[in-house]
């Protein structure tokens, strides 16, 4: 047996049980995955799961997407990606942690800023602070320090934004981008 056919081989003996007691877990719950921590901040943004494009200066949406959202992981995630296949794209991904909904932001600056939604957010909205990071310095890089989404209705949502640099907000802030449910 050549050492490529002995990897294989080895590879698959150490991965097969893994799969089998997966598979085995499945059946004992009658086919389904574990269910996700019950969150209600979570769950809204649950229900932005699609494809959204710029609305236009008439209100009517566009073709440009600024955003893809994904629930996965068996629902314990949401992946969300922002100006998907631009060279600004960036990635987003929510999970619950314990009683908290957190977002770590994974941005074009080379930093993941992570920040937490506020329990007290309205009920059309949910409000994300800053609470740390990685590859950043708060008192001196640039930074998301804050994001709000705002559900207007099924298919209408506004996001807004600010950026932090040298420990305070940046003169430039992000605006208010308004997007559409694409059909």
């Amino acid at each position: 047996m050549t050492r490529r056919n002995l990897a294989l081989v080895c590879g698959s003996l150490l991965v097969l049980p893994l799969a089998l007691t997966a598979r085995g877990a499945e059946k004992k719950e009658g086919g389904k995955a574990p269910s996700a921590p019950t969150n209600l901040i979570f769950e809204k943004l649950k229900t932005l799961e699609g494809t959204w494009v710029a609305e236009g200066e008439d209100g009517k949406p566009t073709d440009q997407v600024v955003k893809t959202v994904k629930v996965t992981a068996g629902g314990s995630a949401i992946h969300e990606v922002i100006f998907p296949g631009q060279p600004m794209e960036m990635v987003s991904v929510y999970t619950v942690e314990g009683p908290d909904v957190v977002m770590t932001h994974y941005c074009v600056l080379g930093n993941q800023p992570r920040l937490k939604a506020d329990p007290k957010s309205p009920a059309n909205q949910i409000r994300f602070e800053f609470d740390g990071g990685a590859n950043l310095d708060p008192k001196k890089d640039k930074h998301m320090h804050s994001a709000a989404l705002t559900i207007l209705d099924d298919s209408h949502v506004e996001m807004s934004g600010s950026a932090w640099d040298g420990g305070a907000p940046c003169k430039e802030q992000c605006c208010v981008t308004k997007l559409v449910r694409k059909k």
